[in-house]
């Protein structure tokens, strides 16, 4: 039995979600592949599959027959790849550009009625300058919709591509024998009308949403590259008794290497020889810098504050914990972006509906209709095609989309594509990150307790002494207290490594940190500073001792303060039906004291990076639609695997980028308000696909001349140019109410 090989791949030419889920669909039909699975976020291919069954060539020409291209994908072609991806933005910017140049022409030039000046064109004149403004935009800007319709015709099947080349060709085809051939149509009486306008606004107005997605997808992807960039170049590492800096990439299990005060750990391993404390916030949640020494475990891009470490490296490049996160990152984008779209759905089976309506309509008309009976039934076979055209089915998610994302930006909140406001809508469970997100990120001086018989101010002259010498984040919080008391001078200041620091006050011997570096100064605790310190600790509080000339003189404590608004947008969150939960890196009595003081629904503490989104993913296969509020590099896992990402513009640009959200004032009740747009916003849009629907259902019949034996009543191609401008006019219509809806 031959051996089965997973390989990733690149794929050039999806355009929507439908293109990957055909993809897909075809590659999970070849002999020999047990899986594949294509990431229409990160436009890759992972497939697994028998080589004695399938081989590199047969795979590819699959791919190619399916209308797209199969890219190499490997860490050396990275750089490759992007500037692949980027030239492609730089040709769709392009095509772009020119539609939207040109349509604001095409229409003037094309509505004598509303541009009095224009009605004194020359009809001859005015039809030619159309037709050259349109044909660029026809068959340059929109070409590409073309060349995929027609490989997608092909494969005898159908999605928006097909869509929108049968409409704009149409308009535009018609438009151009109207051009060219004027004398047919004045001989049997018929006015002169073209609809180049409708052809060109459609192709602008699909590229505007086309770019802006094409925009978004390549966020997602730079999100996965910055979390590996975290890592630094290079790393200092001690080989035959040498120090030598070599690039990190080229790091192996084994290597030990040198860490120093400001710099981040180049890969996973343990120290063997060194204390410091790490800053893994952006990892772990933790809000504080974490003591280690020999033997404990460090990770791979968290930073050094203090102290020089030798590590024993333990893993590399794609098995280091950064590297997984990134990976669940892209593998969850992935999974987001395979919901289809309506519009591509319904293309699938409306596009075959209209081409053979459109069909039968001629065939009728030619053996039925009056005469002239081949210019009548051209006129209703070219009307059912207008009537048909996807504006307003078009225009119902963009419009919409467009309102909702400007009114949202007004609010501070930076919406990123349309699935965002679909998904936003749906959620059910909101889960907060607690670090940087429901607090501030930063420790505050919560409660000071002085021995009995001293006071607080004294408490805090002592401490901030020797606090203003330490750059530690609990340092700094006690000194920015005690400034407003003038604390005393301290000499002879000196750090006591893991236990706190030590100094002269006032000419005598003075410690603040932890309860062992106090019993260093007297073993007589008083009764009222240990229940104290017990009944803080089990609050989640930071517990500072101070002590000076051989007595305990108080207690300082600390912790992560709330953010001032996090209890009222919890409890806006449950009156809008959502359960609140919290899931955090820190420690089991600091999330309980949160969670309490909250009113949340439940939470989960002591979570890694890569079982946040574990968490999210349990939560979805229950059935719930999860949104996830976070700010750190530990966060995106999450904020990916989630329904609906949040991130804090004050948060990491990992985590903003791995998010569908990013809300751009620290503000957690701009988290109610992006949730009730959403809500409001996929209300407009249902409504709007319902009458865009429902417009075709009922005009297309009438295009075809189904009242016409009974009333002699049929649409000539400008009232069906009209009827479709007057459902688009209803769709925008109704998304501008977006602007002046009332949020929660």
């Amino acid at each position: 039995m031959s051996a089965k090989k997973e390989l990733f791949f690149k794929i050039s030419g999806m355009s929507c979600a439908a293109c990957a889920a055909r993809l897909e669909k075809a590659l999970n039909s070849l002999p020999g592949v047990t899986e594949a699975q294509v990431n229409f976020a990160s436009q890759t291919l992972r497939i697994t599959f028998d080589p004695e069954k399938l081989s590199f060539e047969a795979l590819k020409e699959k791919v190619k027959q399916e209308g797209f291209e199969l890219l190499p994908f490997s860490d050396a072609e990275e750089e490759t790849l992007e500037n692949s991806e980027e030239r492609g933005l730089r040709e769709l910017r392009k095509r772009l550009f020119l539609a939207w140049i040109l349509a604001p022409f095409v229409f003037i030039f094309s509505m004598p009625g509303l541009f009095p000046w224009v009605a004194k064109i020359p009809v001859p004149f005015r039809f030619y300058l159309l037709l050259a403004l349109s044909t660029p935009v026809q068959f340059y800007a929109g070409g590409e919709f073309i060349r995929r319709a027609l490989a997608t015709l092909r494969r005898r099947s159908a999605d928006m591509n097909t869509l929108v080349s049968l409409g704009t060709l149409s308009a535009y085809s018609f438009s151009t024998v109207v051009t060219l051939f004027p004398k047919v149509f004045v001989r049997v009486g018929l006015p002169l009308h073209v609809y180049f306008d409708s052809a060109v606004m459609i192709i602008a107005f699909v590229l505007l949403g086309r770019y802006l997605e094409v925009r978004a997808r390549g966020k997602a992807t730079e999100a996965v590259r910055k979390l590996l960039r975290l890592t630094p170049q290079t790393a200092r590492v001690l080989r035959e008794g040498e120090e030598k800096e070599i690039p990190a990439a080229a790091l192996i299990p084994g290597d030990i290497v040198i860490v120093r005060p400001g710099e981040r750990v180049p890969a996973d391993g343990v120290i063997i020889e060194g204390k410091t404390a790490l800053d893994e916030s952006m990892l772990t949640g933790e809000s504080l810098p974490v003591e280690k020494g020999p033997g404990a475990k460090v990770i791979g891009g968290t930073l050094n504050t203090h102290g020089v470490i030798k590590v024993k490296i333990e893993k590399t490049g794609k098995d280091t914990i950064l590297a997984t996160i990134a990976r669940l990152v892209e593998e969850a984008q992935g999974s987001k972006a395979r919901i289809q779209r309506l519009a591509d759905k319904v293309a699938g089976i409306f596009v075959p509906v209209v081409l053979v309506t459109a069909a039968i309509t001629f065939v009728v008309w030619y053996w039925v209709g009056p005469e002239p009976k081949v210019t009548n039934a051209l006129l209703s076979f070219v009307s059912v095609l207008v009537i048909a055209c996807p504006c307003a089915m078009g225009l119902a998610t963009p419009a919409a989309v467009m309102v909702a994302t400007g009114r949202a930006a007004g609010e501070g909140i930076l919406v990123k594509n349309a699935l965002a406001l679909e998904q936003g809508a749906r959620v059910k469970v909101c889960i907060f990150d607690k670090t940087g997100t429901l607090t501030k990120g930063r420790p505050e001086v919560k409660e000071i307790i002085p021995a009995p018989g001293q006071k607080i101010e004294e408490v805090l002259k002592v401490a901030g002494a020797l606090e203003r010498h330490s750059e530690h984040p609990l340092s700094q919080a006690i000194f920015e207290k005690a400034k407003h008391f003038e604390p005393f001078l301290a000499g002879k200041v000196k750090a006591e490594v893991g236990l706190g620091i030590i100094g002269e006050v006032q000419g005598k011997l003075a410690g603040v940190g932890k309860k062992e570096l106090a019993l260093k100064f007297t073993k007589d605790i008083p009764e009222e500073l240990e229940r104290a310190a017990r009944r803080l600790t089990a609050k989640g509080h930071t517990v500072v001792w101070v002590a000076w000339n051989k007595y305990i003189f108080g207690l300082i404590t600390l912790a992560d303060a709330l953010r001032e608004e996090a209890k009222e947008a919890v409890a806006k969150l449950k009156r809008m039906g959502l359960e609140v939960y919290m899931l955090t890196g820190d420690n089991q009595n600091t999330a309980k004291a949160i969670a309490e003081e909250l009113a949340l629904d439940g939470f989960w503490a002591e979570v890694l990076p890569q079982e946040k989104s574990q968490k999210i993913e349990e939560l979805r296969r229950q059935g719930k639609r999860v949104a996830m509020v976070g700010d750190g590099v530990n966060d995106a896992p999450a904020l990916a695997a989630s329904d609906l990402g949040i991130a804090l513009s004050s948060g990491t640009d990992i985590a903003l980028e791995a998010a569908d959200v990013a809300l751009m004032r620290p503000d957690l009740n701009l988290v109610p308000r992006a949730i009730g747009l959403s809500r409001k916003t996929l209300r407009v849009i249902k409504q709007n696909l319902f009458w865009a629907f429902a417009y075709n259902i009922l005009a297309i019949p009438i295009a075809a001349g189904v009242l016409y034996p009974f009333y002699g009543l049929r649409l000539s191609p400008p009232i069906a140019a009209a009827a479709m401008a007057l459902s688009s006019v209803s769709v925008v219509s109704n998304a501008l109410r977006l602007r002046r809806i009332k949020l929660n």
